[in-house]
């Protein structure tokens, strides 16, 4: 009795409500004079159940907001990849509300024909909850703390000990039956004292009055809860908590000293931005279910998330989506209210530099030490990897980085962009190590000539041959190109955007890409199209930099070093990381 009736239906289970909500509808709007009053109480059923999954929603959104700010934070312990999927089936408890209502609307004859308001039933409900509910709830739940029902039940619930808003509905089957059971006392109540009405609301009656402590409980009552539970059992009111002696002692101070809140500066800023338009719903401030896995578009969200994409397009500055922290290191991510299609085109070009410029203005004020530029926020027609903003601000304090002596790797056939830096510091590191690198782009050679030293071009070579085993490729590698690959080729790009795989008998591998070490926290979301706790290296290259206190830039010309940056970040506990990782060693 754990598991919901429902749950191998996925988001199907929704079909379940179709039918009932055809039948009311159709009856609320073929009714006449002749037939009787019409059903409110079963036409606003559906309504009431999208406004219920829409503000439950938004309350998400902004408790996640509001953690990836930091000020208002009451439990400073980490939100994990287990807690979002634990919690990811939060409309469980919403859809049984609505089943339910539309039986005992077709059954129950009190309950049809409701009008919209009833000032007596609201009194009455008021009353049966503060009195009956909140008491018979608060002694279910201490008996929910035994070993026998919490082993069983409860402890699902507790398994979360960061409460979002979304945590209190987290219950097992037969656990949200009882919880419902207790709630329909009012509603049954007033239905058969014949004044029932469509909008009953008890909680308007507590809203009305002062707000005292005993009738209204806080968000931190119930995170008291979560993390000393022994202490803070009831429903709404405190009350019976201060009646029965199982009041947490520190309940007012922690609720003044969250609501005062504390800002916490960040050591660290990585700028990202948004890639297709419906990845505006796969960040961890839109669908947590979604966040939490790798981004792979689709139409139908496409479809969804266009209105929605173009206000945020609107935006004139950049958002904070996400705060975590590695040993006493604070990390942010700043997202740039556009996407990628902007980035390409030339006349939105001056406009986002403004934004990052911006942005890199706001970090340093923040008392961040170091930023690191995501994606196509270091392009080089941009800001040449981020040069740009070193040469007009000398005095510039926060450290950009780009990244770039993370993204090693051992591969000898070079195709994509010859004015990436990344080339450069790739055909360095396989050169040094007297590594042959073949391309067969002319402009592409004359660059690393230049770049690299003159005992160093004996490892460069001009090749018409397509035959290499592995291949590096950048973002301007052509489909045609990949059709001259030979079966079993080794696709590895030493880009940020993955390639468009088109061959299936050849392997591509990951973008340059860490798995972040166990101590990294508050890490509920996937980065674009990586895996689960796995970062970017640009990304993890400004952790690192902070971590090794570096004062230095490493953008446009500056470069750490492969190996000394490669070194730093294993000895913090990063990984290297990649899809095919047995044939990368090899």
């Amino acid at each position: 009795l754990s598991r919901w009736p429902w749950h191998d239906l996925g988001n199907y289970k929704y079909a379940l409500v179709a039918p009932w909500a055809a039948r009311s509808t159709y009856r609320f709007l073929t009714a006449t004079s002749g037939s009787g009053e019409r059903d409110l109480l079963s036409f606003a059923v559906l309504p009431v159940l999208l406004l219920r999954l829409l503000r439950s929603q938004l309350w998400i959104s902004v408790s996640r907001h509001q953690t990836a700010r930091s000020k208002h934070r009451i439990v400073s312990k980490s939100l994990d990849f287990e807690q979002v999927d634990r919690e990811r089936s939060w409309d469980d408890q919403i859809l049984p509300t609505a089943l339910l209502f539309y039986v005992v609307n077709a059954a129950v004859p009190a309950a049809q024909g409701l009008p919209w308001w009833d000032s007596k039933g609201l009194v009455v409900a008021a009353l049966l909850h503060a009195g009956p509910v909140e008491f018979l709830y608060y002694w279910l739940h201490r008996a929910l703390h035994h070993h026998y029902l919490y082993a069983r039940y409860h402890s699902h619930h507790h398994a979360s000990i960061v409460t979002e808003p979304i945590t209190s509905v987290i219950h097992p089957f037969a656990e949200e039956v009882v919880y419902f059971a207790l709630f329909a006392i009012p509603l049954l109540t007033v239905m058969g004292t014949g004044t029932g009405s469509v909008a009953l609301v008890p909680k308007m009656l507590f809203d009305v009055l002062p707000p005292l402590k005993y009738l209204m409980y806080t968000p931190s009552f119930h995170s008291l809860h979560h993390t000393q539970f022994r202490t803070n059992y009831s429903l709404f009111m405190p009350l019976y908590d201060y009646l029965y002696g199982t009041l947490d002692k520190s309940s007012d101070d922690l609720y003044e000293r969250t609501l005062h809140g504390r800002e916490e500066a960040p050591d660290v800023v990585h700028l990202t931005h948004l890639t297709t338009p419906d990845s505006v719903l796969h960040l961890r401030l839109g669908f947590a279910s979604l966040a939490a896995c790798s981004f792979a578009t689709s139409r139908l969200r496409l479809r969804a998330a266009a209105p929605l994409a173009k206000l945020t397009s609107l935006l004139g500055s950049t958002f904070r989506a996400e705060a975590n922290r590695l040993h006493k290191l604070n990390i942010e991510t700043w997202v740039v209210p556009r996407y990628t299609s902007q980035y390409l085109s030339k006349d939105g070009l001056y406009a986002i530099g403004r934004l990052i410029e911006k942005a890199v203005t706001d970090a340093e004020a923040s008392g961040a030490r170091v930023l690191t530029l995501g994606l196509l926020n270091q392009a080089n027609e941009l800001n040449r990897t981020g040069e740009l903003y070193v040469i007009r601000k000398p005095n510039l304090k926060i450290k950009i980085v780009d990244g770039t002596s993370l993204g090693r790797t051992k591969d000898v056939l070079f195709l994509g962009d010859a004015s990436n830096k990344v080339v450069t510091v790739l055909a360095l590191a396989l050169c040094e190590r007297e590594i042959q690198v073949q391309m067969v782009d002319k402009d592409m050679y004359h660059c690393l000539t230049q770049e690299l030293r003159p005992e160093l071009h004996k490892h460069l070579l001009i090749s018409s041959d397509y035959s290499c085993k592995v291949w590096l490729v950048g973002d301007k590698l052509t489909d045609q190109e990949q059709r001259k690959a030979q079966a079993g080729v080794y696709l590895v790009p030493y880009s940020q955007f993955p390639p468009n795989a088109i061959r299936e008998d050849c392997v591509y591998h990951s973008t340059p890409a860490l798995v972040v070490p166990d101590s990294f926290e508050n890490l509920h979301a996937c980065e674009n199209w990586l895996p689960r706790r796995v970062m970017s290296a640009r990304r993890a290259a400004g952790i690192v930099h902070a971590l090794e206190k570096w004062d230095a830039h490493e953008c446009g010309a500056r470069v750490t070093g492969v190996d000394k940056a490669w070194r730093a970040a294993l000895a913090h506990g990063f990984r290297p990381y990649d899809r095919h990782g047995a044939a990368v060693a090899k």
